[in-house]
């Protein structure tokens, strides 16, 4: 049941198309934009037979339903396009965790902070823990000093968007990026999304380096029928071992001709 209901919904988010149209009579816009006037379902659906398109219904809510003839696989296929550029251009923020103790060293100190300041560049939420072990739970002003000394640090970048507050033996705040970061970062996404589009994917330049080797090997000139190629000359290595293998020609006596 169910399934069925989820089904259901999911058909309700796509427009009717060609005999799912229940209205008997529709307004029509033509493939060009061109106004063409309410008339019957079946005149429609012969209109836009004749095109080779789909008539489909894109206000349902109006009276009479308004109806556009296009190509509806195509139709879809630029909407899917459109969705995943507004998906791969639009921010994501994430909550980073950066974990800290009261005792911690300045060494250890800076480099969280640095850390976390460029979580907070990347147009990234921060959440600065402080955990206390033991009976350092007891000193809850050491965690609220450190957090404090974050919050100064990384103040060009970053406001506090959740002051210190307990969470069990956990004491944290919530950094976000100051306006003027955020819209940096959001004008980095975008530009990356842009130049994506703009560079064709590494199976098209590969597709496009293999041409020209390509049609170098079809320019060269083939073999005539029935005839071999020629063997390859032998070298002078080959040559000079023949040579020495051979046997040396008999020795004539003195005073006789061969």
């Amino acid at each position: 049941m169910l399934r069925d209901q989820r089904s259901s919904r999911g058909q309700s988010r796509d427009q009717r198309t060609n005999r799912r149209i229940r209205a008997r009579e529709v307004r029509v816009i033509g493939s060009g934009g061109e106004q063409l006037g309410v008339m019957p379902l079946e005149a429609a659906l012969e209109k836009s037979r004749s095109e080779g398109l789909d008539l489909v219904e894109i206000s349902p809510m109006a009276s009479p339903p308004v109806c556009k003839i296009m190509d509806y696989g195509k139709f879809k296929y630029e909407e899917k396009k459109k969705a995943s550029e507004a998906k791969r251009a639009q921010v994501v923020v994430h909550l980073k965790e950066v974990k800290l103790r009261p005792k911690t060293e300045d060494h250890d100190y800076d480099f969280k902070v640095r850390n976390t300041r460029r979580f907070i560049e990347e147009g990234d939420k921060a959440k600065v823990v402080i955990q206390f072990r033991g009976r350092e739970i007891t000193h809850k002003e050491q965690g609220t000093a450190i957090l404090d000394d974050v919050a100064k640090d990384l103040k060009d970048v970053a406001v506090v968007e959740q002051p210190p507050r307990m969470e069990g033996r956990l004491m944290f705040m919530i950094l976000a990026p100051n306006p003027k970061v955020a819209q940096r970062a959001r004008e980095q996404v975008r530009a990356a999304a842009a130049e994506a589009k703009r560079s064709p994917p590494p199976s098209a330049e590969k597709a496009s380096a293999e041409k020209p080797a390509a049609a170098a090997s079809a320019e060269k000139p083939a073999a005539p029928a029935g005839e071999t190629p020629a063997a390859p000359a032998a070298t002078s290595s080959t040559t000079t071992e023949e040579n020495a293998s051979a046997p040396a020609p008999a020795s004539t006596p003195a005073g006789t001709t061969p």
